[in-house]
């Protein structure tokens, strides 16, 4: 994709011009998020703030840790990077650079949902999806199940507050569940889907040295299937790949000014995800949990077509081998297409890969607003992604797969 700057919306024709469904939103956090629900005991190890360390870099610490990306992208007066800058964030990233030389304030829809639905009205988007703040860089760092959850329940409490997990069907907030416990994962789960989460965000990997869909965790996954709960893997740093890296001699939790290409190859791009969505499918989770769907976020799609063909040639290969979960009944890239969806990249090649794969079924948009990685406004994602796609296939990816995705009618 070129990294030329692109005329603004109003000035060309959009190349879709129907309602939309955005399955890929942020909000940027009040400072009651870090304080308001967050136990005593908990705030003296793993409570997260905000401050200009020994080294002069204004960044968010976890406890006494400091978290190094946020110091790329965070402004002691508040202010974030603007918007929808993906052209000029990619050259930026060209140049090694963490951001783009443009920063603004925060305004009221980047903080609340009242002002965001009017947002989204003015955009045509019907239904959204929105993902934490902050805090997404924050999650690696929490490495201790018995502060994790107090931080993170604090932090979802916070998030019911002020989002409500369903805003009117217009905005479905992913509070953060993590199985490093998993009759502490029960409870959270109880209480989120208790004040009306139809979705959750987890960490990507294994829990507790095994798979996700390893039997040991059923208890949380049938009380995930019984609500019929979407389930959602957004791109961060996946810490499990830490010591794998270390194998290398390369560091995470890095500043991603500082991250190597390799890093961002193996220990922090598609690896994690790819290992993440076929485990659930080689562990034959869907025959146990039906009902539950996944969801890839800010991953990109580039990686589905290969995955799949892997998969299936993995699933012959292994045909008597042993299989944890029983073996499959059907090929995994039905199964992923039936239960799995990706929010794809604006500077994805989608016809391409809705050719190699055979459908667009699966591909959801996502303008990642209000940060700068993505685009400006929801509908651009098409004019970047879906030229050379049909208009029927361009209005899933748009807006009827993520309403399905969500039990919309649409």
């Amino acid at each position: 994709m070129s990294s030329q700057a692109q005329p603004k919306s109003a000035d060309r024709t959009p190349l879709y011009a129907g309602p939309i469904f955005d399955a890929d939103t942020h909000f940027w956090e009040t400072d009651e998020a870090w304080t308001r629900y967050l136990p005593r005991d908990a705030a003296e190890k793993y409570g997260i703030s905000f401050k200009t360390g020994e080294d002069g870099d204004f960044a968010m610490y976890v406890g006494p840790r400091k978290v190094e990306i946020s110091a790329d992208h965070l402004f002691e007066d508040g202010r974030v990077p603007a918007p929808g800058k993906l052209h000029e964030w990619l050259r930026a990233m060209k140049e090694g650079k963490a951001e783009i030389d443009l920063h603004v304030p925060k305004t009221a829809d980047m903080m609340e949902p009242a002002a965001r639905v009017e947002k989204l009205d003015g955009w045509d988007v019907r239904s959204s999806i929105l993902f934490i703040g902050n805090m997404i860089t924050a999650i690696s760092f929490l490495d201790d199940p018995r502060y994790a959850y107090p931080v993170l329940n604090a932090y979802n409490g916070w998030m019911y507050d002020q989002w409500k997990y369903n805003y009117d069907d217009r905005i479905y907030t992913a509070p953060i569940v993590t199985l490093d416990d998993v009759d502490e994962a029960c409870r959270q789960l109880r209480d989120v889907i208790g004040k009306g989460a139809k979705l959750i965000l987890m960490p990507m990997g294994p829990y507790n040295g095994k798979a996700p869909a390893h039997p040991d965790h059923d208890p949380f996954w049938a009380i995930a299937n019984e609500a019929g709960l979407r389930v959602v893997f957004h791109v961060s740093e996946a810490i499990y790949m830490k010591h794998h890296m270390a194998v290398w001699g390369e560091p995470v939790q890095q500043s991603r000014i500082k991250q190597t290409a390799f890093v961002w190859m193996h220990g922090y791009s598609e690896r994690p995800v790819v290992e993440t969505l076929s485990s659930f499918i080689f562990w034959n989770f869907f025959a146990r949990f039906p009902k539950v769907k996944l969801l890839s976020a800010e991953n990109g799609a580039e990686w589905v077509p290969a995955m799949l063909t892997k998969m299936d040639k993995c699933r012959g290969i292994a045909k008597n081998g042993f299989w944890p979960g029983g073996q499959l009944k059907d090929r995994p890239s039905r199964i992923f297409a039936e239960h799995v969806s990706v929010v794809a990249y604006p500077e994805d090649d989608l016809r391409s890969i809705v050719d190699q794969v055979g459908t667009a079924d699966w591909l959801l948009m996502g303008s990642d607003y209000p940060h700068a990685e993505g685009v400006e406004e929801p509908r651009i994602f098409a004019d970047e992604a879906c030229r050379g796609l049909s208009a029927g296939d361009t209005r899933k990816i748009m807006y009827e797969n993520g309403m399905r995705f969500m039990g919309l009618p649409y």
